[in-house]
């Protein structure tokens, strides 16, 4: 059976804007429906996967996925009329008659971009086939659970879905066993800790559903002190192990509603007036992000502590957006509550995709199984023959062929070694936010000016913003505090844990304020590129540890085409480019 999920609300934005065309950019953000992606699944196993934003170039694109789905049929060598089901990572038609029981605005929104005659409108605007009974539209909570369960590779779980909002809710908590997934509980989407978290993002003077990471890189600047009781104020917490968030429940009007105009009021009369986008980042500010970052930890612990013991389960599962904040999920691994946590790697909206066609998968050939998910090395890659067809015409760029990768990840390591920036195209691209190896820029982690001259001349972001660490699999415990058999927990940079305290000084670039790292581990096995530039970075320098971030500049999706790596190289001022078997530098003026 070949099963196309996808994910995204096509419109979403655009109906709001439309309705509503006085919002700012910052507010038409607030919205449900972002990160489109498709992923394919057959009787294979899951055989690809991207976001639509890789293809578009619009970052976050919730529009309908018509180039990821085109790329994940060319994988395949599928037509469309080889699909039997395209499911979809929401389900709005079992809540219909909530919704219509609310404003016009509402209705309408419903009609027009939550309805299933809205997905088979725009299934059938990009795709050159009629639709039939192939759409399967599947709960986005119960996707986000199934993402996470059904690639985990564990029999029975603990599952827990947090996120800004579903169709209905914000947390959902589940067990996962050979029987399927079971909902325990379930918290509203007005108490919702994804959202407050985003309200406290805006208040910060940054961009909700997108910069979120930035209040939690921040945080380790601030003092949580003073702030933290402030936002546990806001958060009233339960015996039956939730919680609720009576401010957002404060915008009455359809305007206040899309704008949360009432809770960002609330929020500024308790922390003071919002920090405009662009301002000076202040000391309370840090304090503020500190604040709510730990509140985010200590209410999330109250949950897990609650169905932990009233469970008994022993492993545990993440999936929805706040399973991407890596700080959150280092407490939670540091706790030992669980013997084993597994974060899907596209944690957010996108992951949708892949959740929705596992679900319907295990729904209809209950004898599948997964085993657990490593990088998810599921996107385009291209050949040398295209990649050096596209360097001809590049007069900007020389280039030498190397036909042994290990000469390749040799002269990119001496190159780490004496200072440059090296950005690496290896593979097929990742799929999920994280650049974990296939599309990813690579700098060493020993210079103390690194962070700074990345950040400043390279990403052109804020300086703020800490760089992740990816280690040999066989020292990861050496120079970082992991415990013994986690491993595999790191090998898609979703858990922060501490540097060693010996190794934080030889280490400037990676470590954190607070002496921390977004550790990516890497082994030969599943990652084997990434895993013999280290080793031969080992060999050069002594330690086994580059410095990786995300091969795009501020506010650009990550590269997937060659095309696209070599432009980003030029604009960027990178050093050098490792691309396919190629060493690529820039002409001398």
């Amino acid at each position: 059976m070949n099963i196309l999920g996808f994910s995204g609300l096509h419109n979403s934005m655009a109906f709001k804007k439309r309705l509503f065309p006085s919002l700012d950019a910052r507010e038409c953000r607030i919205a449900t429906g972002h990160d489109a992606a498709a992923v394919l699944v057959t009787k294979d196993g899951l055989v690809a996967a991207a976001a639509e934003e890789r293809f578009s170039r619009r970052k976050a694109t919730g529009d309908f996925p018509v180039q990821a789905i085109q790329f994940c049929l060319r994988q395949a060598s599928l037509e469309w009329d080889d699909i039997d089901v395209l499911a979809h990572g929401f389900a709005y038609e079992p809540v219909r008659e909530f919704f219509m029981k609310l404003s016009a605005f509402e209705q309408r929104r419903f009609e027009e971009v939550y309805s299933r005659a809205a997905q088979v409108r725009a299934i059938q605007e990009f795709l050159p086939a009629s639709v039939g009974e192939k759409l399967h539209e599947v709960p986005h909570h119960l996707a986000h659970a199934a993402s996470a369960f059904y690639t985990s590779g564990m029999g029975e779980a603990l599952i827990v879905v947090s996120d800004g909002m579903g169709e209905m809710h914000s947390c959902t908590v589940a067990i996962g066993s050979s029987e399927g997934i079971k909902i325990l509980r379930t918290i509203a989407s007005l108490h919702s800790l994804g959202m407050l978290y985003s309200v406290v993002t805006l208040h910060l003077g940054f961009a909700m559903s997108s910069d979120e990471y930035k209040v939690m890189g921040l945080a380790a600047y601030g003092d949580a002190r003073t702030t933290m009781p402030k936002f546990m104020e806001l958060i009233r917490l339960h015996r039956d192990g939730t919680y609720s968030i009576p401010c957002l429940l404060e915008n009455g009007t359809d305007l206040e509603q899309e704008t949360l105009s009432h809770s960002r009021r609330h929020v500024a009369s308790v922390f003071g007036p919002a920090r405009e986008p662009g301002a000076e980042l202040t000391q309370y500010h840090k304090d503020v992000a500190a604040g709510m970052q730990s509140a985010l930890q200590h209410a999330f612990m109250h949950l897990l502590r609650h169905f932990r013991q009233e469970t008994g389960m022993t492993k545990l599962c993440l999936a929805g957006g706040v399973a991407l904040n890596c700080v959150l999920n280092g407490v939670v691994a540091r706790s030992r509550l669980f013997r084993d946590i597994f974060v899907q790697p596209a944690a957010g909206d996108d992951g949708t995709a892949l959740g929705a066609a596992l679900y319907v998968q295990r729904s209809r050939c209950p004898e599948v199984h997964h085993e657990r998910m490593g990088p998810p090395f599921l996107g385009p890659e291209f050949s040398d023959q295209a990649i050096e067809s596209m360097l001809m015409r590049s007069p900007q760029c020389k280039y030498t062929f190397h036909a042994d990768h290990d000469d390749l990840c040799l002269k990119s390591a001496r190159a780490i070694h004496e200072g440059r920036i090296v950005g690496w195209f290896q593979g097929r691209m990742e799929y999920g936010p994280r650049a974990l190896g296939a599309r990813s820029i690579l700098a060493n982690p020993c210079l103390p000016d690194m962070r700074e001259r990345v950040n400043a001349l390279i990403k052109k972001r804020e300086n703020f913003r800490p760089f992740a660490p990816a280690v040999l699999r066989e020292r990861a415990r050496d120079i970082f505090d992991i415990a013994a058999g986690t491993e595999d927990m790191y090998e898609n940079m979703l858990f922060v844990a501490q540097v060693n305290r010996e190794y934080r000084e030889k280490l400037p670039s990676i470590t954190h304020v607070d002496g921390s790292a977004r550790v990516q581990v890497v082994s030969r096995s599943n990652n084997p590129k990434l895993h013999a530039l280290l080793r031969a970075f080992h060999e050069v320098s002594g330690m086994p540890v580059v410095l990786n971030t995300s091969f795009n500049v501020a506010q650009q999706p990550i590269v997937c085409t060659p095309a696209e790596a070599v432009d980003t190289f030029l604009r960027a001022k990178l050093d050098a480019l490792a691309i396919g078997s190629f060493w690529v530098e820039r002409v001398a003026p």
